[in-house]
């Protein structure tokens, strides 16, 4: 079932669909561009019967959803660039210990404080790590409004069903843009049983969780049990868009609000007889880089388009292994393409 379609901005989304997606334990602290988020659910989590904290920092906020999810809940934090990297810590710590939970980045220019505008600087922070260790995060990225509510609640599903936390990375211009959104009935909504977690050992064997492994030999055999896990989650969780790759001689490859604004590029230089498509990774780890490959297999050039210096044209790199094939149009500190710049750029390629 779905309900009519309202006008919402993507922050509003997001919230709205974390709390039919069973979220009942939210924890954030101000930063623009994404204060609707806590503003949002400091109103409508008490009325689900779940818990908002404004914590006192980013770092406490995190901490509070490790310890929401220690005691089973479906848990989330979001935040914007600078207040991320004070998470890492805490994220860290929540991927050694196995612990589901969904941190939302609706990105805005850097380095430091930077500016409020979208940006996709957080790319490599987000796909290769961010905080300490050897882990990983399940990483989508939208492109409409539609898109990331639907998305917050798959990635509490894959969280929840991996034990492990996932990351919505979107942007400013998503997260204050306003479009209609549906929120359907999902099948997200049951949480799965959860045999680890502290909820009072009456009644059982007690039970522990922790991510400090000093005894020899310890750490080391929980870090290849980590590294199985994500090995099966790269064989079963790949997401991506493909828009007019059939007979496409240029493959523009982007992702989030950048991937929809390629998709007006590759429609103007069809009409010029250009034929050009989109591929849109949706998951950006794990990455398609097998999908990438397969759609470049006929393009004789693929441009590279990020709101960046140049990041995940790395990973395009890796896909491909042929760099003489890969271009890069990149706007950095909250500059953002227009569908024309973009179909420039793959014209100057193509000459």
């Amino acid at each position: 079932m779905k309900n009519s379609k309202q006008l919402m901005k993507g922050n509003e989304a997001i919230a709205e669909a974390a709390i039919l997606a069973g979220c009942r334990f939210y924890a954030g602290y101000p930063i623009t561009p994404q204060n609707q988020i806590p503003e949002y659910m400091s109103w409508r989590m008490p009325e689900a019967g779940g818990s908002f904290i404004q914590a006192e920092s980013e770092l406490a906020a995190i901490n509070m959803v490790l310890g929401a999810s220690v005691a089973g809940a479906r848990a989330m934090t979001s935040s914007s660039s600078p207040g991320i990297s004070l998470k890492q810590e805490g994220i860290s710590y929540m991927a050694g210990m196995e612990l589901p939970a969904l941190i939302v980045n609706m990105q805005r220019g850097g380095p430091g404080l930077g500016n409020i505008q979208g940006s996709q600087a957080d790319y490599f922070q987000s796909v290769k790590g961010g905080g300490h260790g050897d882990y990983r995060l399940i990483t989508l990225s939208p492109s409409t409004v539609q898109e990331a509510a639907d998305l917050t609640a798959e990635a509490f599903y894959l969280a929840d069903k991996y034990r492990s936390p996932a990351l919505l990375l979107s942007d400013g211009i998503l997260g204050q843009m306003i479009e209609p959104v549906e929120f359907f009935e999902n099948k997200f909504l049951e949480l799965p049983p959860k045999d680890y977690i502290l909820d009072g050992c009456k009644g059982r064997k007690p039970r522990s969780l922790f991510s400090l492994m000093m005894g020899p030999g310890v750490l080391e055999k929980h870090n290849f049990k980590l590294a199985a896990k994500y090995a099966k989650i790269e064989a079963e969780v790949r997401k991506f868009e493909k828009y007019k790759l059939e007979d496409a001689d240029v493959l523009i490859i982007a992702n989030g609000i950048i991937g929809r604004i390629s998709k007006g590029a590759a429609n103007i230089l069809r009409k010029d007889g250009v034929k050009c498509g989109v591929f849109r990774p949706i998951t950006l780890w794990p990455f398609p880089y097998a999908e990438i490959k397969a759609a470049a297999a006929k393009a004789k050039k693929v441009l590279v388009v990020e709101q960046n210096m140049g990041q995940m044209v790395e990973d395009v790199r890796l896909a491909l292994l042929d760099d003489s094939k890969v271009s890069f149009l990149g706007r950095p500190g909250g500059g953002c393409p227009f569908p024309e710049e973009i179909a420039d750029k793959v014209r100057e390629i193509i000459k």
